[in-house]
């Protein structure tokens, strides 16, 4: 949900992805008789793109006819390679894709990686003054400065009963790092990794699900795509998301074995490869199935009622970048019309 500044090699890398030809530009035939496809990353390779990496390194896609091609994150955001049609597909979040389509550009959520909200309000586990959100107030909390962290800490303090008044300052370490440092009183991680890494550390945390106290539901992780390549090429986005499926539901049932192919396929980024299984072994307990143990699909309500948040909040612009004067119609946001049960 928190989208982190690239390292300046990933920036790097990102700018030499998308001004060499088709390894980020719209689908084309591979020299092996392939459709290549191209897939943004939001952030360096993680748990979060167990499903991806599992498909490719089981020739799910090659099996589909796609030629994979991942693009590392830099300084431009996977939704503005998408929605530039610079990238296939991006993996995104429900605030990423909502701000910019409200805004008019052409990007469509496809698949939700994570049914689950993955982020949560978190202060040091031996904070004994804080025993609810309601504590929070007065306190200073670490972020990176995205739009909505303030009104959705606001709303939820409020909620557990608070003013909601705190002071904010930038993250330029870890949110626990900066947490047991002193330099802020919360913060908020996602749990399935910043979590386990405190607690892999020795800096264990002490959270607060957003959800606990009336914040609406969020696809924290998921995939987007483009209504002009969703349109030009069904047959293909139907493909690789079979494939991506087929990933994710392998990481859900084998979190084990996903999460060896992940370190396989990111040997030189996933050092931690303790964090890494029991991240995995988290999302395939808690987060990658919803209710009735589905996969990859979004509801209509969950997106209306993020969107609604957002547009009270006043974080939704128009294309010409004045605020919305009604909320959204959200129906254009998301798609589970290209999944691969769907009819």
């Amino acid at each position: 949900m928190l989208r982190r500044t690239a390292p300046p090699a990933l920036a790097a890398l990102t700018l030499l992805a998308v001004t060499t030809g088709c390894s980020a530009g719209t689908t084309a035939a591979a020299e092996d008789g392939l459709t290549t496809v191209t897939l943004a990353l939001d952030w360096t390779p993680n748990t979060n793109h167990t499903g991806i990496y599992v498909a490719q390194r089981k020739g799910w896609f090659k099996d589909a006819g796609i030629d994979l091609r991942i693009v590392p994150y830099g300084s431009t955001a996977p939704e503005t390679l998408v929605a530039n049609h610079r990238a296939d597909f991006g993996i995104s979040y429900q605030e990423g894709v909502t701000t910019a389509r409200a805004a008019g550009q052409d990007i469509t959520s496809v698949y939700a990686v994570t049914q689950k909200t993955n982020v949560t309000i978190a202060v040091r586990a031996g904070r004994s003054d804080i025993t609810s959100p309601k504590d929070l107030d007065g306190k200073t909390y670490a972020g990176f400065g995205a739009p909505y962290e303030k009104p959705l800490l606001r709303k939820v303090i409020r909620n557990a009963g608070g003013e909601g008044d705190f002071r904010q300052v930038s993250l330029n370490t870890s949110a626990y790092a900066a947490l047991y440092a002193g330099k802020a009183d919360f913060a908020m991680p996602m749990p399935t990794w910043e979590g386990l890494e405190a607690k892999l550390g020795g800096k264990p945390l002490k959270e607060f699900r957003l959800s606990d106290y009336g914040f609406p539901a969020i696809y924290s992780t998921l995939i987007a795509s483009s209504d002009r390549f969703l349109h030009r090429r069904p047959a293909v986005a139907k493909k690789f998301l079979a494939a991506v499926d087929h990933g994710y539901r392998y990481a859900a049932d084998h979190p084990e074995q996903a999460a060896g192919l992940l370190i396989d396929a990111n040997r030189g980024v996933l050092t931690n490869t303790a964090l890494v299984r029991e991240s995995e072994r988290l999302l395939a307990k808690e987060y990658y199935r919803g209710a009735g143990g589905t996969i990859g699909t979004q509801s209509a309500a969950r997106w209306k009622a993020f969107a609604g948040f957002e547009y009270r909040a006043g974080l939704l612009t128009d294309a010409n970048g004045e605020k919305l004067t009604k909320a959204p119609d959200t129906s254009s946001f998301f798609t589970n019309a290209y999944l691969p049960d769907a009819a």
